[in-house]
């Protein structure tokens, strides 16, 4: 039976002929042969050229999400269970998992060629993420395929409410298979041991995308005093205490992620070497400014650009914050500016980073730029994939 066909126009072709797996609704001509919310369809250009076959979402700005650009590739179970197994092939040549990490990313939605699917593993536990209606009407197949890729002990789901009703359906949450008693995730990461409770609730339950720059922390913290000024719960922290910071203050808004960290600390022999702060992250960096400054400021705050129309506040925000990290950082020291927007570009990082640290009397000097680890990996077609951009500064006295 012929798949429902996604007809784009003139001028909207090349993007999609090119490799990215992303059809706007503003690029979409019409959409024939009855195609409903989550179908699979075929994406055509003006000329009925077939470009691939995706999954359909209507009332989104993300019309379809291309899954193959083979027209004769069937969308089933092998599917997704060959497309588990190139993923999981992926991270074993990244040596993930390792005696010292048994936690990661396992597929990346769009990196993976699984758009609307993420999935985190922790130990024997995985964790998804269902971000379209049409991968939520196949879940079944998902889940089977992760079955078939770890023997997990359990599989959770995680779907955010306001992802599930922006695409129409009701998340599940929870143990969807296996062990019900999942909810608690326990793990290693670069050694640390880690137990985060089900009410945490961030996410998947942890950001692996930032473990290459922990590590880089770690390494710089040396006879450092430190300020993690969105701590959460404290993974910044720990990998500075570990790595020999003379002092680590921790600061975070949630009561319950500071309890985590500090909680972990203990069980891995740090418990004395982090200071754990509740409150806002913007009135510790004016405090360490007028204290004169730390040597290493960590400033990694949530996603400030959720979309592309929220680009220019954020961009605002950033530059405040760049001033006030800047200003809590003593000159000679360094600043960890981080931004987890894909509307905000490299670009855009540094010269906010500029434009508030010269706000703050002072010159940004970037010595290193840091990406999502490798376990999130990103098409060459599809530079949204790249959110995740992080400057290392030194930051001194104004020129």
């Amino acid at each position: 039976m012929p798949l429902p066909v996604v007809t784009l126009k003139p001028g909207h072709v090349q993007p999609v002929w090119a490799g990215h797996p992303w059809v706007f609704q503003q690029a979409i001509a019409g959409a024939t042969g009855g195609a409903r919310p989550g179908d699979l369809v075929a994406v055509h250009d003006p000329r009925g050229t077939f470009l691939g076959k995706g999954l359909y979402s209507p009332g989104s700005a993300l019309a379809v999400r291309i899954l193959t650009r083979d027209e004769r590739q069937e969308i089933d179970g092998e599917f997704f269970r060959e497309r588990v197994r190139q993923a999981l092939d992926r991270r074993a040549a990244l040596h993930l998992p390792c005696a010292d990490t048994n936690a990661y990313r396992l597929v990346h939605a769009e990196g993976d060629g699984l758009p609307g699917l993420i999935v985190d593993v922790f130990d024997d536990v995985a964790v998804v993420q269902l971000g379209s209606l049409g991968m939520k009407l196949r879940e079944g197949l998902v889940f089977e395929a992760i079955d078939a890729a770890l023997s997990p002990r359990a599989i959770l789901d995680r779907t955010s409410a306001e992802m599930a009703k922006r695409e129409g359906f009701e998340p599940s949450r929870g143990v969807v298979r296996g062990d019900p008693s999942a909810g608690v995730l326990a793990f290693r990461e670069r050694g640390f041991a880690f137990s985060l409770p089900e009410e945490l609730g961030q996410k998947t339950g942890f950001y692996f995308d930032q473990r290459p720059l922990r590590a880089r922390v770690e390494q710089l913290s040396r006879g450092a005093t430190v300020l993690d000024a969105f701590a959460f719960i404290g993974t910044f922290s720990l990998a500075a205490a570990r790595g020999g910071a003379r002092e680590v203050t921790a600061c975070d808004a949630s009561a319950l992620a500071l309890e985590v960290g500090a909680e972990t600390a203990r069980a891995n022999g740090l418990a004395d070497r982090v200071r754990w702060v509740r409150g806002d992250a913007r009135e510790a960096l004016a405090k360490a400014g007028a204290e004169g400054g730390r040597d290493l400021v960590i400033c990694d705050p949530p996603k400030l650009a959720p979309s592309r129309g929220k680009r220019e506040a954020a961009l605002s925000m950033y530059r405040r914050l760049a001033e006030a990290g800047a200003a809590a950082t003593r000159p000679g020291g360094l600043l960890v500016f981080c931004s987890c927007s894909a509307a905000v570009k490299l670009d855009d990082l540094v010269r906010a980073l500029a434009l508030g640290a010269d706000a703050a009397g002072r010159t940004a000097v970037v010595l290193e730029r840091h990406f999502q680890g490798a376990d999130h990996p990103v098409l060459a077609a599809f530079p949204e994939g790249l959110y995740l951009k992080s400057l290392i500064a030194r930051i001194e006295r104004r020129r």
